[in-house]
């Protein structure tokens, strides 16, 4: 800031330090702001962001949304669309000018709208409806599909399409139901009971092409999200284009991010079922071929040679233990035998020189009475002419007592 001589009291500033006063002003002043107006003068660039105003009946709003916020948009901003911008305000310093740096956009109204479906959407996800667990498996090969939808959309003619150019032979019952506006929603979900009442089809396809959010209302009511839960046909939803994502689409068994989708789940093409089934084939051969490669190699190791050779190899390195044990056993028996045989011969040499027979050897003799049979000890242990025996070291003899001394 520049004071002026003539008058210290006036202030002079820079154009940068204003337009720095005016940024911060206005950065901090309107940050995180709701702007709703019409769409003017919409201009997106090739790199992506969106350079558009927002104006009423007095002023005009410059916006600038870049690339990375612009993917989130559900639709495609038109001039003369009532829109509300949410964002920032920002002052570009070198032009003097000031605008809404936008971080998402929706149609006015909109937002109250998207509020009430998130409340339906939770108030659904308690009751279960929308559960992993209770999700049908698609049928592999269904004869007959049951189509609910507008009988003059483009969504039952992309289905015919693709139905005709991959599985002609399929059965199509179409179930004619209005997709949008007021009672479109009771119609749906009275014709998913009815294909459901009378069985008419192995699968139901819900479907319409893309459109607005007020477009696609009737697939977030409630009463068509409950008559897709409660269906015992498998459904598969197919609402709007690929970035739609309605509540039947959270209910269905599976979703489809098209009509033309749908259709290609429930037809399976002759050439990819030919090409399939020359894949499991291929694959069935050359896994039976490599488990009987597995199962030959194993037997070639039982050969008669390979069996002996294998059982020598086992059996080996036990026969070398019980061998070795075998001599440690017969060495330990060995020395314990040695002072047992050294006993045994000191006893058999204090036997032998105890034996009465060593005493015969010398010269002396056992006399027993015949009669009695008992050693003498004493000649008044016979009488004479009584009949002893004589035991001599070799032999016997048999005599009488002729005469005895006490």
């Amino acid at each position: 800031m520049i004071e002026t001589a003539g008058n210290p009291k006036e202030s002079c500033y820079t154009v940068s330090e204003i337009t720095s006063l005016i940024r911060d002003l206005l950065e901090l002043k309107f940050f995180n702001i709701t702007v709703e107006g019409e769409i003017s003068n919409f201009r997106p660039s090739s790199t992506g962001h969106l350079y558009f105003s927002i104006k009423d009946e007095q002023s005009v709003l410059s916006v600038v949304m870049f690339k990375n916020r612009s993917f989130g948009l559900n639709f495609k901003p038109a001039d003369g669309m009532l829109v509300r911008a949410f964002g920032n305000i920002s002052v570009y310093a070198k032009r003097g000018t000031y605008q809404l740096i936008c971080e998402s956009l929706v149609k006015a109204g909109e937002g109250e709208l998207l509020a009430l479906l998130e409340k339906r959407k939770a108030k659904l996800a308690a009751l279960g409806v929308f559960d992993r667990e209770r999700k049908k498996p698609l049928p592999l090969f269904p004869t007959r599909v049951a189509v609910v939808t507008s009988p003059t959309g483009a969504a039952i003619r992309d289905i015919l399409r693709v139905l005709k150019r991959r599985n002609a032979g399929l059965n199509l019952v179409i179930l004619p139901s209005a997709v949008q506006g007021e009672g479109a929603a009771e119609a749906i979900a009275r014709q998913i009971r009815r294909a459901n009442d009378f069985e008419m089809g192995d699968v139901l396809i819900v479907t319409r092409g893309g459109g607005s959010l007020e477009d696609l209302l009737p697939f977030y009511e409630e009463v068509v999200v409950l008559a897709i839960a409660d269906s015992r046909i498998p459904v598969i939803s197919a609402v709007g284009h690929e970035i739609d994502t309605t509540l039947t689409d959270l209910a269905a068994d599976v979703r489809a991010p098209t009509p033309s989708a749908a259709a290609e789940m429930v037809s399976a093409s002759r050439l990819e079922l030919a090409a399939q089934l020359a894949a499991m084939r291929s694959g069935i051969t050359g896994a039976l071929q490599s488990r009987v490669e597995r199962i030959r190699l194993l037997l070639s190791q039982f050969t008669p040679d390979n069996l002996v050779r294998n059982f020598q190899i086992y059996v080996q390195p036990y026969a070398l233990e019980v061998e070795e044990a075998r001599e440690q056993l017969k060495l330990a028996m060995e020395r314990m035998l040695v002072p047992s045989r050294h006993r045994l011969a000191l006893l058999s040499q204090a036997m032998v020189s105890n034996s009465p027979l060593a005493v015969l050897q010398r010269g002396y003799a056992v006399v027993r009475a015949e009669k009695t049979g008992q050693a003498l000890m004493s000649s008044r242990e016979v009488e004479t002419e009584d009949i002893v025996q004589i035991r001599l070291h070799k032999g016997r003899l048999r005599a009488a007592v002729k005469e005895k001394e006490e």
